[in-house]
């Protein structure tokens, strides 16, 4: 844990730049007082929504089946699969109503982050009361949710028996190929509103999007990249992106827009984005998510409709009573406001009869993969072989360029202020500590120093040999370690903390490396920004290496273990001081990672679209005799040894190290 209140700097950090890009966007919405102001910051809006979802793949054949029919008293049960891509076969339930004598509105539904998926019983509920009315209505599973567990051929699915650890684990994949996984999830979304229109029964014209929680999720991303919804309430979702932040709330890796903060933009923005059309934001007074982050969406979406013109019944809010979730009641505002704009009649509908969950398997054991379908990893694993197989090669200064682009790495001052902390001792050692402002903001690193003479841990003295040691998750861990002494090979020795790890981890119960830790949500929050965790992480041991060379260091060599040889190989190749670098359970490649079904590897040491541009073998190549790897980890962080280390050598190209 940390000490002496860094817990809260890396957090605090965020949620100024948040803070500070929150007051530049409310500053705009005050100046638009006309039509035509509003319909520029809507471009605006729409052409960051675009880049942040990035291009669409193309639409190819569903290959829609029906896989069998429940027939009920007043509607009819179609049990369908269709693929969203190719091998990607997605399970879904289409609600037709009785006694249709006229094409019928229609709602496409999308399921919250629940395990049964179309089964949890209030989406169950809130499709027939939509049925019951009138609706069509076509509700799907989720990756890992239902029937689409993508891991059911896995002998050890321990790390992914949660759907959304399973999310986070596809997502931090789909990042190594440029991709993102709410952009997945989305064309699911898409391709389902395909089967949706295609039915005969269904009026084009009145095509409705609801969902909660990560249901309410995508509702909110379909609305902004789907214009054929024509109306949208979504559930348990909308607040702000500050108060989740402020509320210590991770979120799924696909509620991780790449760059719209970057951009300049908040959750109300993607329904900004399709004002005037018809929206309801549905909220529960006891919801994780923020009510006063609903209620400023919803203020600031009305203010916009106001200056369009759009009448008072096209945007509502209505907050439930209970606690988070799909309540009877925000189910009967959405029947109703679906009604007023579908121009239906809404009956409210006392009983839910819940289908026999064995009946209403779409697949015949109820799951896709072994029905036929191809596991999402195996679709990464060939998009991360194309990718890298047309990969140019780069010389060293070109390397370096292109690793400084993709790490979005901040300006470095040349010699960074540092203050003198109070000593500590760890270990029976008495270690001097210094605190690096590496910046930018109320950034600081935390350096310490082995002293084995107390009076001098008052000032920082940097001798012309320096060797500088990167931790796994802390040097308080590590000081004492026989490795990194031998390493040093004689040379004072330095420990560094960077921002997140050691002394400056977030204050937070339970394991650093857990899925929906601080520090995943603190990565999120950088491509939020459409920055990097992990360039700034390089960027505070690049500016500490600046402080002991303008100190006095003539000599620097690093060492760095799991999490910190990563940092270490980015710096070695990135500071033209560094003469020597040693590696201890560094992976040997991203490729490997995008390849593997499952990765213990957190995505704060992952690089967007890097396969696209270099891998950890080209920089390994290109530090030469410089480099020394020490016992590599693999894609589980576990050491490899024998075999497994020759064949892995190989398949990253270092066989000859």
């Amino acid at each position: 844990m940390s000490t002496n209140g860094y817990g809260h700097m890396v957090h605090d950090d965020f949620v100024e730049r948040v803070r500070r890009m929150r007051s530049e966007r409310q500053d705009r919405l005050a100046a638009i007082r006309t039509p035509a102001q509003a319909h520029a910051y809507q471009r605006r809006v729409r052409k960051s929504i675009r880049q942040a979802f990035g291009p669409k793949p193309a639409k190819t054949p569903l290959n829609t089946q029906v896989t069998g029919v429940i027939e009920t008293r007043h509607y009819r049960l179609e049990k369908l699969t269709f693929e969203s891509r190719p091998g990607c076969l997605v399970t879904a339930h289409l609600y037709v109503p009785k006694q249709l004598d006229s094409k019928a509105p229609a709602v496409l539904g999308t399921c919250g982050h629940s395990d049964n998926g179309k089964l949890e019983p209030k989406y169950q509920g809130f499709c027939q009361r939509l049925a019951r009315n009138g609706y069509v209505v076509l509700i799907y599973d989720p990756f890992n949710q239902g029937e689409r567990d993508q891991y059911a051929d896995l002998p050890d699915r321990t790390a992914v028996s949660n759907c959304c650890h399973a999310h986070n684990m596809m997502g931090k994949q789909l990042e190594l190929v440029g991709e993102w996984f709410g952009m997945w999830r989305t064309w699911d979304g898409i391709r389902a509103l395909d089967v949706l229109l295609a039915r005969p029964e269904v009026d084009r014209h009145r095509v409705g999007l609801t969902g909660n929680s990560g249901g309410g999720t995508m509702t909110s991303w379909l609305w902004a990249m789907e214009p054929r919804f024509t109306m949208a309430a979504p559930s348990c979702f909308v607040t702000t992106f500050l108060s989740n932040l402020e509320n210590e709330l991770p979120a799924d890796c696909e509620q991780y827009p790449p760059g719209v903060l970057g951009a300049g933009l908040e959750l109300a923005d993607f329904y900004i984005a399709r004002a005037p059309d018809p929206v309801m934001l549905l909220g529960q007074q006891y919801c994780f998510f923020d009510r006063r982050g609903l209620q400023e969406s919803y203020d600031e979406l009305r203010a916009f409709y106001d200056v369009l013109g759009a009448p008072a019944n096209s945007t509502e809010l209505f907050v439930g009573g209970h606690g988070h979730g799909f309540f009877e009641d925000n189910q009967e505002a959405m029947v109703g406001f679906f009604g007023e704009h579908a121009q239906t009649t809404a009956k409210k509908l006392r009983t839910i009869v819940e289908v026999d969950a064995q009946e209403a398997q779409v697949t015949p054991t109820g799951n896709t993969i072994e029905a036929g379908a191809t596991p999402i990893y195996e679709l990464i694993a060939t998009q991360a072989q194309s990718i890298s197989s047309t990969r140019p090669r780069l010389s060293v200064g070109d390397l370096r360029k292109v690793v400084a682009q993709s790490l979005h790495l901040p300006k470095r001052q040349q010699t960074p202020h540092f203050r003198i902390l109070r000593s500590k001792s760890a270990s029976g050692q008495r270690l001097a500590r210094y605190a690096v402002e590496s910046g930018p903001g109320d950034i600081r690193s935390i350096l310490h120093k082995p002293m084995p003479d107390a009076s001098r841990v008052h000032t920082l003295d940097v001798e012309s040999a320096v060797h500088l040691h990167l931790p796994h998750v802390a040097s308080l861990e590590e000081n004492t370690d026989r490795w990194v002494t031998t390493t040093a090979g004689g040379r004072e020795i330095y420990l560094l903390d960077v921002r997140g790890l050691g002394e400056t981890r977030a204050d937070e119960a339970g394991e650093f490396f857990h899925p929906y830790g601080m520090d995943y949500m603190f990565h999120g929050h950088e491509l939020l920004f459409g920055e990097s965790w992990l360039g700034k992480r390089v960027h505070d041991v690049l500016s500490t290496i600046d402080l002991l060379v303008a100190e006095g260091a003539k000599r620097v060599t690093l060492s760095g273990r799991g999490q910190g040889a990563v940092l270490a190989a980015y710096a070695a190749l990135l500071h033209e001081r560094v003469q020597q670098v040693t590696l201890r359970g560094a992976p040997l490649s991203y490729q490997a990672m995008a390849e593997a079904p499952l990765v213990s590897w957190p995505a704060a040491n992952f690089v967007r679209d890097v396969l696209s541009h270099f891998d950890l073998p080209d920089i390994y190549t290109a530090l030469g005799k410089r480099l020394s790897l020490d016992e590599p980890w693999d894609v589980q962080m576990q050491p490899l040894r024998g075999a497994r280390l020759r064949r892995a050598l190989q398949a990253a190209g270092l066989a000859k190290r």
